[in-house]
């Protein structure tokens, strides 16, 4: 079936506006995470350009088909970056195509720098987009007047399509660092490396990465740290950090950018799952929780980001989402199906409370339910 791919804001809200079935909302279709829709694709993509970039104030205006990388590409050449480090799904997924900075917003993707920056939704300053009747509605950046009594912003980040085709979106980024560091410890337990992370962010050294592999690249576990800014104070703070977690071992200190960069990539992008197979899951917890969960799963393998606080989750192929909700039970959090065939299992329930609201925001914002019906289903 043919891809429906409207180059204007206009020409998108005259197809929903005409539409009276199920639309597949898209971006560069580069995460195809949930339960699709057997509708038409209707994508973005074609809604790509940077049309507003001021560095001096921090801020970028952006069509919601713009590739990532043409974003980023742009911002480097004034020192300023992504703060929230969004991840590349395509190696972990097997798609092809270009993440799009709509796509990256309707999902929240948030990486290893969400510990100290916040999350994706954290640096988006507006939207624009159209909803399930074809009106166009904006909220936030310029236009700072909510007449609709939602905070639009914050409802279209993560909502993976379901409330609006996003169509342009005004986002706040920062500086680059000057140089980055990244302390390592080898061996430890994950009670004992979630720890280790936990201390690390709770000192005043700053940290913006904290990740554990259980099997790191020679397949040792691998516990990670990451300090950034000026030279001297990265020196500093390292060597205060290791004084901190001696108690764990000997820590050692990596400051080839390369070998750093290439190092908290592989954990962005969970680069040890790629060529692995099985399905994987996305789970948050609490960080002192985390270890206690991954050892309730039989043949799990997990990769800790967010000082422990977010836990990649590798089980054999087909497991059954109820393990993992099993598995939860005594846990507060929440797990995604980011790999794997669990259909309508994919996301975490909701209560019932909050099935209510969710209920009802899909019907005032898409009262014909045309966009991604299903998508996000919590019946497991």
């Amino acid at each position: 079936m043919t891809a429906l791919t409207p180059k204007t804001e206009a020409e998108l809200a005259e197809i929903v506006a005409s539409a009276n079935a199920p639309m597949r909302i898209t971006g560069g279709g580069t995460r195809p995470i949930g339960k699709p829709c057997d509708g038409p694709v209707l994508s973005t993509s074609a809604l790509s350009g940077i049309e507003l970039y001021e560095p001096g104030a921090l801020t970028l205006v952006a069509r919601t088909g713009t590739p990532v990388s043409e974003v980023e590409k742009t911002l480097a050449k004034e020192g300023q970056r992504l703060a929230f480090e969004p991840m590349d799904h395509r190696g972990l997924l097997g798609t092809t195509g270009e993440p799009t900075i709509g796509g990256v917003f309707a999902a929240n993707v948030s990486g290893p720098r969400r510990i100290q920056t916040g999350a994706a939704r954290d640096f988006l300053l507006g939207v624009r987009f159209v909803d399930g009747t074809g009106q166009v509605l904006r909220n936030g950046g310029r236009v700072m007047k909510n007449v609709t009594g939602y905070d639009l912003v914050k409802l279209m980040a993560g909502s993976y399509g379901t409330l609006g085709v996003m169509t342009e979106v005004a986002l706040k980024v920062l500086p680059k660092s000057r140089h980055t560091g990244m302390l390592a410890l080898t061996g430890l337990s994950d009670t004992d490396a979630v720890r280790a992370l936990s201390r690390a962010l709770a000192s005043p050294y700053e940290v913006t990465g904290g990740a554990h592999l259980q099997n790191g690249p020679d397949g040792a576990p691998l516990t990670v740290i990451r300090i950034e800014g000026f030279e001297n104070s990265i020196a500093y703070r390292a060597d205060e950090l290791q004084k901190l977690l001696g108690a764990f071992g000997t820590a050692t200190f990596e400051t080839d950018a390369d070998r750093t960069t290439q190092r908290w990539r592989e954990i962005r992008d969970v680069a040890m799952f790629h060529d692995a197979p099985g399905d994987v899951w996305r789970i948050s917890v609490k960080p002192s929780d985390a270890p206690g969960l991954v050892a309730q799963v039989p043949g799990a393998e997990a990769l800790y980001d967010w000082g422990g606080g977010l836990i990649w989750l590798r089980v054999p192929e087909g497991t059954q989402a109820d393990t993992i909700r099993n598995a939860m039970q005594a846990t507060p959090g929440h797990a995604t199906l980011i790999r794997g065939a669990a259909g309508a299992g994919a996301f975490q329930p909701l209560s019932p409370a909050i099935g209510a609201l969710h209920d009802g925001l899909r019907a005032k914002f898409d009262p014909k339910g045309l966009f991604n019906p299903g998508l996000m289903d919590r019946a497991a």
